[in-house]
């Protein structure tokens, strides 16, 4: 008895020893995973940040490039050199200063130095040529000695600048003009690009609350920060500090795309870590991003404390019921833990993805334009399709993916592609720029060499205008009503197919365009339907899928639910194979009730404001509303309009602009067309809006504050036409 006393004893020691050793690999696997998620958002995000610093300077960069020409035109008229620095600042808002610095002697006439420029000081321009004094010699300047030594472009180091009105953070960005024939020196071209955006870029998206960010020169100095108040300076300063110390000891991540350096935080009483990472290009500037031990790893002390009670209660339960079988428990209770632990992680991954995907139908109940739907059923508890859709600025953003391989790593991989097309979707009314920047980023440290075949859609709302780009998706159907015929129209929609998404970094994804008509559908799909098998081995196919459409009625959700129910009549008693997904949109702008409908045609002068705010004045007056609409009205149809009569048509071309204004009960619609160059409108800068209506220059309130004035703002190029269309809801009670 004593001797089996003893045995039992040994073997609860000996399951509690082994209980320990589960958590601890348990919680040693745990934070490797933590901590591998928390490195991959982090990669994640300096990329994203890097890339849209890169993508800004790069385009004024370009903007130098595509001005090389007109200076060259200009050699032999020294005194038309300073339209041209004019030009280079109009056509990049990010762009405050432009000079052309000669070699001494190149114009004679001009003296031994000639240097015109041109600088804009709160959306003055400012221009002169800079003439040699005691005080001015830029052939000693570094910048123009460089550039005489490599002949070739490069960046300054950041540094503020004072002008009458205001401090300005710039960059200077320089570049050689040479001799065709020989090589030689001629100028150095410069533009100065103004650096306010940084802060904004860095913070647009963060990890976590209590991360922020840092941008640093390669020198170390500082650019940029967070714009968080409850962010100290001392923080910062020692953040900073941290970076440029060369004894401090730096880490590199698992998958050594960026290093890291620990360090504790006296004012927050927190472990901290600074990741880092340098530009490939000049400029060799370091983003920095900085997170807490607390909010990064602080689910782990919860998770390890549960899962010790868990296994607590679990010791004693086996003390209780050892008498009689300890042997066959101890296996039972294992394999039950076991099991439950998975179904539950599988539980908690389903509920996860399908919180990520669409669940509501109709997604917008307040519109009339558009009908949606979409469904899916993955193989396996969690799956690796994609499907998701959101409203911006009139547009209808969407996607429909699929992910490589089935289960758990194909849906990690698809959360991942529905967060980077959520966030490179946010501004970009690209597809194939929004295809790009999520390929990049997949691409990027891809060792299991999973890919995603991915379409994605952006559809005008008040056109019917659709842009689209597809990286190796099965091409959608485009579903066609007809009234002479009983069955719907159904073709394949030209789409290039392109690589996946995630199999080379440097795939040039190209965009399509098509007009989508009233009552027109697009159904997308993932392979899971085509490839759907009965028990015969016999696959679903496109084929059934038109005929099934064609024979389809009603909305997109009684179309799907159609098609559902077909492929699964077909497949019968097979087990399904792969993740089927569906989604179908289809347009339908209906006609408004228009109590009144007004227009007019202006030649593109600005001496024909005048007429067009005495249209206006007339229009508001009729529509009855209030002084302040009918101000704020007023004031953002004269800016969209000049900006139209001073951007579409090239200088000395004669154009027209078109206003046409509708309105009822409930809102008024302004639609602004002319059939200038391709001009998007939300590139133009805002204005001073502090001056009054009579000091303001025309023009130049800029598309943000024209959101302000009025309720959506949309624009598209449409058959050769720009149409800017402005909508503002009349408020109730107007007198």
């Amino acid at each position: 008895m004593k001797a089996s006393s003893k045995s039992k004893i040994g073997i609860i020691v000996l399951m509690a020893v082994l209980l320990e050793v589960i958590s601890a690999i348990q919680y040693y696997y745990s934070r490797n995973l933590l901590e591998e998620e928390l490195e991959q958002s982090v990669v994640t995000a300096l990329r994203i940040k890097k890339s849209m610093l890169r993508h800004t300077l790069n385009s004024a960069e370009q903007t130098m490039r595509e001005h090389v020409w007109d200076i060259r035109s200009c050699l032999n008229k020294p005194d038309s050199l300073l339209s041209v620095t004019n030009r280079i600042i109009e056509n990049n808002d990010k762009v405050v200063g432009a000079c052309l610095a000669f070699v001494p002697n190149y114009y004679p006439e001009k003296g031994r130095l000639f240097e015109p420029y041109t600088f804009q000081d709160k959306d003055v321009f400012k221009n002169g040529q800079l003439a040699e004094n005691e005080d001015h010699d830029y052939t000693l300047h570094p910048a123009f000695q460089r550039a005489i030594k490599e002949k070739k472009a490069f960046w300054s180091e950041p540094y503020l600048y004072q002008t009458n009105n205001e401090t300005k953070l710039l960059t200077t960005y320089s570049y050689p003009l040479l001799n065709e024939r020989n090589g030689q020196l001629i100028a150095v071209c410069g533009i100065d690009v103004s650096l306010f955006w940084l802060g904004d870029t860095l913070n647009s998206f963060k990890i976590y609350s209590t991360s922020f960010d840092l941008l640093l020169t390669g020198s170390g100095q500082m650019i940029a920060g967070p714009l968080e108040e409850n962010v100290s300076a001392n923080r910062v300063a020692q953040v900073v500090s941290l970076l440029n110390d060369s004894t401090v000891e730096r880490h590199p991540t698992k998958n050594k795309l960026v290093n890291y350096i620990e360090f504790y935080d006296e004012e927050q009483k927190d472990q901290a870590y600074i990741y880092y990472s340098s530009m490939v290009d000049d400029p060799y500037w370091q983003v920095a991003l900085v997170c807490y031990e607390k909010e990064a790893y602080g689910k782990m002390g919860s998770l390890t404390f549960y899962i010790a009670l868990l296994m607590l209660l679990a010791f004693i339960v086996l003390g209780v019921i050892i008498q009689r079988f300890i042997h066959n428990m101890i296996r039972l209770q294992r394999a039950d833990l076991e099991q439950e632990h998975i179904n539950k992680e599988l539980l908690i991954a389903q509920h996860i993805q399908n919180q990520m995907l669409p669940k509501q139908f109709p997604p917008y109940p307040d519109r009339n334009d558009v009908d949606i739907y979409g469904v899916q059923h993955p193989a396996k508890a969690v799956g690796g399709d994609l499907f998701d859709f959101f409203l911006r600025d009139e547009k209808l953003v969407f996607c429909i993916g699929d992910v490589s391989g089935k289960g758990i790593p194909s849906a990690m991989v698809m959360s991942q592609t529905h967060s980077l097309f959520r966030i490179a979707s946010a501004h970009d009314n690209n597809p194939a720029s929004v295809m790009q920047n999520i390929n990049e980023v997949m691409t990027e440290g891809n060792r299991s060499n999973m890919f995603i075949t991915l379409f994605i859609g952006i559809l005008d709302l008040p056109t019917g205008h659709l842009r689209y780009c597809n990286a190796g998706h099965d091409k959608p159907i485009v579903i066609e009503k007809s009234e002479q015929q009983s069955e719907n129209c159904c073709h394949i929609l030209p789409a290039e197919a392109n690589l996946p998404v995630g199999v080379f970094a440097d795939v040039n994804y190209v965009m399509q365009e098509m007009q989508l008509h009233p009552q027109e559908m697009l159904f997308l799909y993932t392979d899971g339907l085509t490839e759907a098998k009965n028990t015969e081995r016999k696959m679903f196919g496109i084929d059934r899928v038109k005929e099934t459409l064609a024979t389809s009625s009603g909305d997109c959700k009684q179309m799907i639910e159609n098609i559902q129910h077909e492929a699964i009549k077909f497949i019968g008693e097979a087990d399904q194979s792969d993740d089927l997904t569906m989604l179908g949109i289809r347009y339908t702008p209906q006609g408004e009730n228009d109590e009144l409908s007004e227009q007019i045609t202006l030649n593109c002068d600005l001496k024909q404001t005048r007429k067009l705010n005495d249209f206006m004045k007339a229009v508001t007056a009729r529509i009855g509303i209030g002084n302040k609409q009918s101000r704020n009205l007023r004031l953002a149809v004269e800016e969209a309009v000049t900006n139209v009569m001073n951007y579409a048509y090239p200088i000395g071309q004669e154009g027209k602009v078109m206003i046409e204004v509708k309105s009822n009960q409930h809102s008024i619609k302004i639609v602004i067309s002319d059939e200038g160059v391709a001009f998007d409108p939300t590139e133009v800068g805002t204005t001073d809006v502090t001056l009054s209506a009579e000091d303001r220059p025309i023009g130049g309130l800029g598309i943000l504050l024209v959101r302000e004035m009025v309720d959506s703002v949309n624009y598209e190029r449409t058959n050769g036409k720009n149409i800017l269309t402005l909508r503002m809801n009349i408020l109730p009670d107007n007198p």
